[in-house]
């Protein structure tokens, strides 16, 4: 219930254009090694959405400390990769990071030209302004333009342009891009709890493919598409008990090999051909 009332309070304020709740608190009785890695984690939280955002990374992570079957060290991976998911890659923060004074600079000091794709833009704004008809715009070919923006910091127009990027951060909740992280940091975790209840050893593996998902543009989709496909393939089956899979840890191991060495259909042979030998064998 606490978790829900952050929530809703966290949008609230950023309806009305501030978050002023005070800074969440870390859960107790945490290891010390986590510790640093959860403090740093409720800061940049804090500097990508606020305060009631950083409250929802704090619930989330709750839902583990309490756990007697969920270990230091899967501890520390679920602390650490849960924010570097929830601090996604789209223009808004990386917009944030150069107002900030935080973006990677060029090798000459400055900070770097930005590029970002329109439909990453857009993905990053309000979901209804993409609602009101506008005679002449078909807004479902338009958002999808493959039209690169670039910005450059160095520049007064390039900059301002920037600045106006980073004060979309409030508007943040109301975006495509903001439902659909929310909804896979949410399928990430539970599917970790599910694999602790029927395959402890793969829980590592599978907190561990949070990394498949990072950046954006085309290797944000690809990475998120081949992370849907072995989830689906693999990890849910055996978890709803419709796949007898011995070693599901392994089997994702092997998979996500495959989607590395072959970006654009690796997974989805890798999974299939696991699928098969499991069919064989029965």
């Amino acid at each position: 219930m606490k978790g829900v009332v952050a929530s809703f309070r966290f949008l609230l304020s950023d309806v009305i254009g501030a978050d002023d709740s005070a800074p969440p608190e870390l859960p107790e009785h945490l290891p010390s090694s986590v510790v640093p890695v959860a403090g740093a984690a409720v800061d940049r939280l804090i500097d990508f959405q606020g305060p009631g955002y950083a409250q929802l990374y704090v619930d989330r992570l709750r839902r583990f400390t309490r756990r007697r079957d969920v270990g230091e060290a899967l501890l520390f991976d679920v602390t650490g990769l849960m924010a570097q998911r929830m601090c996604y890659d789209d223009p808004i923060w990386r917009a944030q990071q150069v107002i900030g004074g935080t973006a990677r600079q060029s090798s000459s000091g400055d900070t770097a030209v930005m590029t970002f794709r329109l439909e990453d833009v857009l993905a990053s704004m309000p979901a209804q302004i993409f609602q009101i008809p506008i005679v002449g715009i078909n807004w479902a070919e338009w958002c999808h333009r493959d039209k690169p923006l670039r910005f450059d910091p160095a520049t007064p127009s390039g900059y301002a342009r920037l600045k106006m990027l980073a004060g979309l951060q409030r508007w943040r909740p109301f975006s495509q891009r903001y439902a659909a992280e929310r909804a896979w940091v949410e399928r990430w975790l539970h599917m970790i709890d599910r694999c602790l209840a029927k395959q402890p050893l793969a829980a590592p593996v599978v907190a561990q493919t949070a990394t498949m998902v990072q950046g954006d543009g085309d290797n944000y989709r690809q990475g998120a598409a081949d992370w849907r496909c072995i989830i689906d393939g693999l990890v849910k089956p055996v978890c709803d008990g419709r796949l007898a899979l011995p070693d599901l840890a392994e089997a994702v191991q092997e998979a996500r090999a495959a989607a590395a060495a072959s970006p654009r259909d690796g997974a989805a042979r890798a999974v299939a051909a696991i699928r098969a030998r499991v069919a064989a064998a029965a």
